[in-house]
């Protein structure tokens, strides 16, 4: 792998999940990681959910400076050359991009809180939930011997971090 480790974050919107991933590993490592995130075209939000906001706020994370995007912009040849991708939603899977340069991918489930159709309260708590679970598995990858690793080993490591509760 590359001295900069790029990551990509997929949920279906681009406004809560996947916004919340990409601000955490940009939040706990900046100079190893590129945090990338994006959505399934054609369902992007216009912009970022307010209970992402808040709960990025809240836990004195910055908000990514992108706005929603998908994943065409970022699968384009010659775009990006992702060394993770990390699916937070199990019904896109089979929807994404074959991407550029054959990634390694995982399957991190998250419920899908901005869709959920609650109220206000439900989700800034459903986004706060997720955050959390968020800077674990993140906290353990960033902790991870990257360079240098055996890659089929670190990608086992990746995929196991989905157990974690």
């Amino acid at each position: 792998m590359q001295q900069r480790i790029e990551v990509v974050f997929v949920s279906r919107r681009n406004s809560l999940r996947s916004v919340l991933a990409e601000a955490c590993l940009a939040h706990l490592d900046s100079k190893r990681f590129a945090a990338r995130s994006c959505g399934q075209p054609g369902r992007l939000a216009a912009d970022v959910h307010p209970a992402a906001v808040e709960a990025l706020g809240s836990a004195g994370m910055a908000l990514p400076t992108s706005p929603p995007r998908s994943w065409d912009l970022l699968a384009r040849a010659g775009s990006l050359r992702a060394d993770v991708v990390i699916t937070l939603d199990p019904s896109l899977e089979p929807l994404q991009p074959r991407w550029p340069g054959q990634p390694d991918a995982a399957l991190w489930p998250y419920p899908d809180v901005a869709g959920a159709g609650t109220g206000p309260d439900d989700a800034a708590h459903g986004a706060i939930q997720v955050l959390y679970s968020l800077r674990r598995r993140l906290e353990l990858l960033i902790n991870l011997p990257l360079l240098g690793a055996d890659r089929s080993a670190l990608r086992s490591d990746i995929r196991d971090m989905a157990h974690m509760r």
